[in-house]
């Protein structure tokens, strides 16, 4: 802030009002040195003092001449320590007032100031304070526990936050384009370490908590933004890791069977855990953000529901593989949309409104019916991924039933495998291949009809006879 600082006047609850005169002070350290001063010289008698670590916020504000008066009003109502200085380089301001407060604290004393005039004329800065010193500000806080919700931080930060994280950056983009390349990589591999590795590096839960925010309050622009930015950053991964499999089809590998790679046959045919997951990742990364903590653990979550899929979705459109395209994108959709319609319903449980009070309907009309929206297309997409688990029930049991006939049969199972038809909606068994040693020369045919006799199903039956001598 500009200015110099004549003098500095504690006021509010019954502090003393004398003056202190740090001029030489302020211009050494800056005005949150003298802040720090005039605490400690108004707070702090003994010599000793408890240090409080929990979540403070120091508002500093810019308090035109016409607005001195009613700022003075509602901070003595709310009953908050600040201190208050003259301004003397801009005629139009007449003090800067300081407030620390919990975290919890930050959006009603804001709401205070806006109403006594500051939005108009003046403005406020909201900044961490990392450590109070304070008897009586430990004191005040043990007192308003009860009454402040010290896990949620103010609409104004959280609009600040969400802001930050929401814009497609260079890096954005970048950091997409290599999360989904490392992906992709692992994907290949069959390497669930490296494609846990991408997921660290992915930048995707910003955007999508930036949407579900702006939906809650009221903020268009910022809701359009991190829809818009979702959409690039999923688009970009999965055009870097079209092409990056498309190079590693022409030069390493043509002929690649992409279902029997286990990490891709997982995101090509998942079940209802997915949706689990995606709830789970939008819940987390709401709670994050709202509560001022680092989100970049939380963002791997987030990471887990989108990237390995979108990668997914460019190997099958690589290979020319429509099953896996959209096999996996229909989980990517599933995916996004969960995590931001439990993101809007999180940051809507948390009590977050729009600034004014004549926005809260219609912000509230905005969010039921995007979330409406949502939950339709969800339920209509999450029908694939029921269907996904009951086919693996099924299948599991097929399987049992074959373990089951091949323990009934002469001979030694050295190995037995299932293959499936490829199918978006229903992979159905149509083989079973059994290495066997000792086995009879009609096995096959034994066994595929003691599986259709069990089962019901026409498969085809393979047995690979395996012969072993033993030299004395």
């Amino acid at each position: 802030m500009r200015g110099s600082v004549r003098e500095k006047r504690v006021l509010g609850g019954s502090t003393d009002s004398s003056v202190v005169r740090l001029p030489e002070l302020a211009s050494r350290q800056g005005l949150c040195s003298v802040w720090t001063a005039v605490v400690r010289r108004f707070h702090y008698p003994r010599a000793e003092t408890p240090e409080t670590n929990h979540r403070m916020r120091l508002i500093q504000t810019l308090i035109p001449e016409s607005s001195r008066d009613a700022v003075i009003a509602a901070l003595e109502e709310e009953g908050v320590d600040y201190a208050m200085s003259d301004e003397s380089a801009r005629s139009d301001y007449s003090n800067i007032a300081y407030i620390p407060v919990e975290s919890g604290e930050v959006e009603r004393i804001v709401a205070r100031l806006r109403d006594a005039g500051i939005e108009r004329e003046g403005y406020m800065v909201v900044s961490d304070a990392e450590t109070i010193v304070s008897d009586r500000f430990e004191q005040r806080r043990e007192d308003d526990t009860e009454e402040t919700d010290v896990e949620r931080i103010s609409r104004e930060e959280l609009r600040s936050t969400a802001q930050n994280l929401s814009r497609s950056t260079p890096n954005y983009v970048a950091f997409t384009i290599v999360s989904a390349i490392v992906a992709t990589a692992g994907l290949l591999e069959n390497s669930a370490a490296v494609v846990v590795g991408s997921m660290v590096i992915a930048p995707l839960i910003g955007p999508a908590m930036a949407s579900c925010v702006g939906s809650v309050i009221g903020d268009d622009d910022l809701f359009w933004t991190g829809a818009t930015s979702q959409v690039v950053g999923l688009a970009v991964a999965i055009a870097s890791a079209t092409l990056f499999a498309l190079s590693y089809r022409v030069l390493v590998d043509p002929h690649l069977e992409l279902l029997l790679v286990q990490q891709i046959a997982e995101r090509v045919h998942p079940g209802m855990l997915a949706l689990a997951i995606a709830l789970g990742a939008g819940v987390a990364g709401a709670l994050s953000l709202t509560s001022g903590a680092d989100e970049a653990l939380v963002g791997v979550m987030i990471a887990v529901a989108l990237i390995p899929p979108a990668a997914t979705v460019g190997l099958g459109i690589a290979y020319a593989d429509p099953v896996v395209a959209i096999g996996a994108a229909i989980l990517v959709a599933v995916n996004v949309l969960s995590i931001n319609a439990v993101g809007i319903l999180t940051v809507w449980v948390k009590r977050y409104r729009p600034d004014h009070w004549y926005d809260v309907r219609r912000a509230q009309r905005i969010t039921v019916e995007r979330l409406i929206a949502l939950g339709i297309v969800i339920l209509v997409l999450t029908s694939f991924l029921a269907l996904g688990t009951l086919d693996a029930r099924e299948n599991a049991a097929f399987e049992r039933e074959v373990d089951a006939v091949l323990e009934d049969t002469p001979g030694e199972v050295i190995d037995r495998s299932v293959g499936y038809d490829a199918d978006v909606v229903s992979p159905t068994p149509n083989s079973v291949t059994v290495r066997m040693a000792g086995a009879s020369d009609d096995a096959a045919a034994t066994i595929r009809e003691e599986i259709r006799e069990r089962t019901g199903l026409e498969v085809s039956v393979r047995v690979i006879h395996e012969e072993s001598t033993v030299a004395g």
